[in-house]
């Protein structure tokens, strides 16, 4: 469907969605309008004082909603492995939503020194899914959307050097960080489907929206109210994970803005990158990211 919205948004009652980084931007509009649809959401955040003061501002509107707090630190791959297991203890789940991440910030690490940008956005993506994947296959119809970006196109991988120890630009790691977020959940989608899963895997991007996520581009901010006025509220960039997550797609489909560039406007069926779709580096990231986070989710190449 093109021109999804968010008043094109079913009913939710009796679901549960997980949704990363839920306490501000994108996840949190996410998080509002599947609250007022009727489900429960765990809203996945690092700072409790924050996702409390989220939950608040939801209830403010929608007074009886379901939400609760899930620990969630993606730069740690303990805490994702015991955010994982809290969120085991529910009794179905219908979502996962990914929309956790950082953009461009100086080089920076993860508890388990990887470079931030790629351990938060894919490490921590793929490792929270993973452990995820037993509990979403015993809710008929489960789906696990992961949040991708238009900056993907053209981005290359540093297999020698991931961890950024011969150089770091900022802008191509978070590029490259998106990159493998698409190639993830293409060959997530393969895998699945091979196994004849019942968990569906798609992806979004929210075109260019004014969110907090780009705290780090310095001078760059001051585009923001521009951003606010000519392109994506961040309200509107929660409508492609909305319709990922709720809407009639397709297994493996990718969901952004529909207009100016795909940068702005209702969502329906985005344009991705060959080199997104392409088995072999989806192959390879898939392995090395088990090499590095130690967990395996359990689903064996095609043959």
């Amino acid at each position: 469907m093109s021109g999804f919205t968010e008043a094109n948004v079913p009913n939710q009652s009796g679901k549960v969605f997980i949704v990363t980084g839920a306490n501000t931007g994108i996840g949190f509009e996410i998080s509002r309008v599947l609250a007022e649809r009727g489900a429960r959401v765990l809203l996945a955040c690092r700072d409790q004082v924050k996702a409390d003061a989220a939950m608040a501002q939801i209830r403010q509107a929608t007074p009886h909603a379901n939400l609760a707090f899930l620990p969630l630190d993606q730069a740690d791959l303990a805490n994702v492995r015991a955010a994982a297991e809290l969120a085991a203890k529910e009794p179905r789940i219908d979502a996962l939503i990914n929309n956790a991440g950082v953009m461009t910030p100086p080089l920076m690490r993860t508890k388990q020194n990887f470079e931030l940008q790629f351990g938060v956005n894919h490490l921590g993506t793929f490792a929270f899914t993973s452990l995820l994947l037993p509990k979403l296959a015993r809710t008929g119809g489960a789906r696990v959307v992961v949040t991708s970006s238009i900056a993907h196109k053209g981005a290359k991988i540093e297999w020698d050097d991931l961890d950024a120890n011969k150089g770091y630009n900022r802008f191509e790691r978070y590029a490259a960080s998106k990159f493998a977020n698409a190639l993830f959940f293409f060959e997530l989608d393969r895998r699945l489907r091979a196994a004849e899963s019942q968990v569906t895997a798609a992806g979004c991007h929210p075109g260019m929206a004014a969110t907090d996520l780009g705290r780090y581009m310095g001078a760059f901010q001051i585009l923001n109210p521009l951003v606010r006025v000519v392109l994506n509220s961040a309200a509107k960039g929660a409508w492609p994970a909305l319709q990922a997550a709720t809407g009639q797609i397709k297994p493996g489909g990718y969901y952004g803005p529909t207009q100016f560039g795909g940068v702005r406007g209702a969502s329906g069926e985005a344009s991705r990158s060959a080199e997104a779709q392409d088995p072999a580096l989806a192959r390879r990231l898939w392995d090395v990211s088990v090499a590095m986070t130690g967990i395996d989710p359990g689903l064996p190449p095609l043959s």
